[in-house]
């Protein structure tokens, strides 16, 4: 069977989608490649902040649940997830954008001998930034070319996703296992793997620890991370595997921009595992993408209700140029 290609997505919880759009878009420089509702509660955004061409392996997604409380931190939990950049040299640069910005980070220190730039946007939601620098594996994506952070410097995909765990020896197994991940090093309390070609976008950090008390899951906190399978057949071929290990899954779900499969691995981690595609240029053309409310064909007859229950948010870029600063 073949192994998982690495991250597909990370998608999280919001506060407010207009607040998230304005912080990756104008402090982080991703591009919004699609602008849609949670197919299973239509009354919510799910925004899609990627590459320049919306790649697999590239985007950060988000909900924004209405009256959510904010999330507890705590084990048990998909708690930081890390972007890269080409170089040591663009950190530095995102240290003096993070200062001029006011947003507050750590300052860049070194994990697992890459250098790194931790921060926090508004809800708290933790990040990184990962140098590429002298990294390899699985390649990056390309960088939104008319965004406003300079193309050497611009992110350019995911890196590695944290996870949080009371029981290590058992979520070791389930990696190793189940998913063929494989332990690489360890930091102290933190533990490396990675699965398929590896690299920065194919890696987890797992975290034992077995004091803190469980986190409670809301805004400012992950939902769940996606890893990347190839295709339809893969998939199938995944979810076969998961069930005779004794997994609940979800079975098959067409979620129109990719086909999915879902898995609680643990009580509170759920993973997907996502084909590469088909997605997002699908119905909108490159030069708008993320500009208007894209449905999938089974939500487009409700596109009336739909356009009526959630608030306008203005997405337009396309008339806008960005200086590199």
């Amino acid at each position: 069977m073949n192994s998982l290609k690495g991250i597909h997505h990370v998608t999280a919880i919001t506060s407010s989608a207009e607040k998230i759009y304005e912080f990756f878009t104008y402090v982080l420089g991703m591009r919004l490649v699609k602008k849609t509702v949670n197919q299973d509660d239509i009354q919510t955004y799910h925004l899609f902040f990627a590459d320049d061409k919306g790649s697999a392996g590239t985007d950060m997604t988000f909900f924004d649940f209405p009256g959510i409380p904010k999330s507890s931190p705590g084990t048990d939990e998909i708690y930081q997830t890390s972007f890269r950049v080409p170089t040591d040299e663009a950190l530095s640069y995102w240290e003096k954008r993070f200062d001029r910005l006011a947003v507050k980070h750590t300052g860049i220190q070194t994990l697992f001998g890459k250098k790194t730039l931790a921060f926090v946007d508004f809800d708290e939601q933790r990040y990184q930034l990962i140098s590429d620098e002298n990294n390899q594996g699985i390649e990056s994506g390309t960088p939104w070319q008319k965004g406003p952070v300079p193309l050497e410097y611009a992110i350019t995909g995911l890196g590695p996703i944290f996870i949080r765990v009371a029981n290590f020896d058992f979520f070791k197994q389930v990696l190793e296992q189940a998913l063929f991940f494989k332990e690489i090093a360890t930091e102290g309390s933190l533990h490396l793997f990675e699965v398929g070609t590896g690299g920065n976008g194919a890696q987890v950090v797992v975290e034992h620890n077995n004091v803190l008390p469980r986190a409670r899951q809301g805004y400012g906190a992950v939902h769940h991370v996606a890893f990347r399978v190839e295709d339809r057949v893969v998939l199938d071929q995944w979810t076969e595997h998961m069930e005779k290990l004794g997994f609940h899954t979800s079975g098959y779900v067409d979620r129109h921009f990719f086909e999915s499969l879902y898995a609680r691995v643990s009580p509170q981690i759920l993973f997907e595992l996502a084909t590469d595609g088909p997605g997002f240029m699908g119905d909108e053309p490159y030069e708008t993408l993320g500009e208007k409310l894209s449905l999938p064909p089974f939500l487009e007859e409700k596109r009336e209700y739909i356009e009526s229950v959630v608030r306008p948010i203005d997405t337009v870029r396309s008339d806008k140029t960005f200086k590199k600063e």
